[in-house]
């Protein structure tokens, strides 16, 4: 790791003594980033989990991947980051070993399973929208909780080998137990490769079959009286493309210079700037409390339901009284309603 100038094997050192000299302001920055990320990303998804709950508008098959994936960011919110800061404002790890471990393999579970839930998110929206007689049958109840655990079967699994491996270190730069880039060349590489590039291409593939038919839909002359895409119907669409773009744009420089580490260790490493690095990595962290704000902006059955949960606040046993007062016409047969039924048309998903 880089210490003072210099590139130092973080596996020669104690992780507790290692420490970084740094003007207090650095520090100060990077810890109040580190606050209003885990007080954003608990109040926010905990707002997502409660709206899915309370809501009937929003149970559907769809969003049991979004619940997911909100419990993929509350989780680092809850154990990793906290250490993190206790190890910015006491200037290096203090926890012990054993901490050092497990919030490194619960930090790597969350963005695996981050990146998973959005592939799954975005096979769900294409399936819905590109195959709609097959969606009831590969997207029931049932199904949709099966699909969700596997994700998390699979992400658990993708983890593991770091201990094994000895990717799980200390790494002063940046407060964290975290998986270390130089710690094995062709590990990096498929962890880079399959974790984060592979399932990106997966989710651009569908989002853009997805756009193809949602362009193809709003340049329609209707002459068939077919129904035409509303500006909220697109919307509903651009809440997860949202979510997508953002955790890639926000995990994209850490994971590149990942790869350039490990395609070219000793010439790579030396010239990844610290501040670059150490930008990266909290530009990473702070994705996970993005996502419910999206979802407020982007969703009114979302931000409707935010209003009713905080204004609920005050009578907390209204938090978990599910909102059934829609009646029968609004119940959701596990997906939302199409806004166009004919085979082979665009089909957009409220989110």
């Amino acid at each position: 790791m880089f210490m003072n100038g210099s590139y130092v094997n973080s596996s020669a050192l104690d992780p507790s003594e290692q420490a970084l000299t740094r003007p207090p302001w650095v520090t100060t920055t990077l810890g109040g980033l580190l606050i209003f990320t885990i007080v954003v990303d608990i109040l926010g998804n905990l707002l997502v989990i409660f709206s899915v709950y309370r809501n009937k508008k929003l149970r559907n098959a769809g969003n049991v991947f979004v619940v997911s994936l909100a419990v993929a960011d509350l989780v680092v919110a809850l154990y990793p980051y906290p250490l993190v800061l206790v190890a910015i404002f006491r200037r290096g790890w203090r926890m012990g070993s054993a901490h050092c471990q497990a919030s490194g393999f619960v930090m790597g579970v969350s963005v695996v399973g981050s990146i998973f839930n959005i592939a799954g998110i975005a096979v769900n929206r294409y399936c819905y929208i590109c195959h709609s007689l097959a969606y009831d049958r590969l997207f029931s109840g049932r199904n949709s909780a099966c699909y969700v655990l596997l994700i998390w079967a699979l992400t658990v699994l993708a983890i593991v080998p770091n201990v094994f491996v000895g990717s799980l270190r200390y790494d002063a730069r940046v407060y964290s137990c975290t998986f270390v880039q130089s710690a094995s060349q062709a590990y990096t590489i498929a962890v880079v490769s399959f974790h984060f590039l592979l399932p990106i291409g997966v989710v651009s593939y569908c989002y853009l079959r997805i756009w193809v038919l949602v362009i193809r839909a709003r340049r329609r002359v209707k002459p068939d009286g077919r129904p035409r895409l509303t500006p909220h119907d697109v919307r509903n669409f651009v809440t997860m493309f949202a979510v997508f773009v953002l955790f890639a744009v926000c995990w994209a420089p850490l994971n590149l210079i990942g790869l350039a580490v490990a395609l070219m260790p000793r010439q790579a490493a030396p010239l990844v700037p610290e501040w670059l690095f150490v930008a990266s990595y909290f530009l990473a962290y702070f994705n996970s409390c993005l996502n419910a704000i999206v979802y407020g902006v982007l969703n009114q059955n979302f931000r409707r339901e935010y209003k009713r949960i905080v204004g609920a606040a005050c009578a907390p046993r209204a938090l978990f009284v599910a909102d059934d007062s829609n009646g029968t016409k609004e119940r959701l047969k596990g997906k939302p309603s199409p806004i166009m039924t004919n085979n082979n048309q665009v089909r957009v998903d409220s989110v």
